[in-house]
């Protein structure tokens, strides 16, 4: 199985993920307050997706 190395990728696509990275958080807690709130099933899947991005780059994954 190939490592998947992001220095490895253009600048213009490195510069993509730090931003997706750095904005994930604050996405992420907006996302709880509104499911917790509002709990509809799109709210639900949309923080387990954003709960899966966010580990996928705590882990370095990405």
């Amino acid at each position: 199985m190939a490592r998947y190395y992001r220095y490895r990728l253009p600048p213009w696509a490195r510069n993509c993920i730090i931003i997706i990275e750095k904005v994930t958080m604050p996405i992420l807690i907006f996302q709880l307050v509104r499911t917790l709130l509002f709990p509809t099933s799109l709210d639900v899947f949309l923080l387990g997706a954003l709960t899966g991005l966010f580990i996928a780059f705590y882990l370095e994954w990405i």
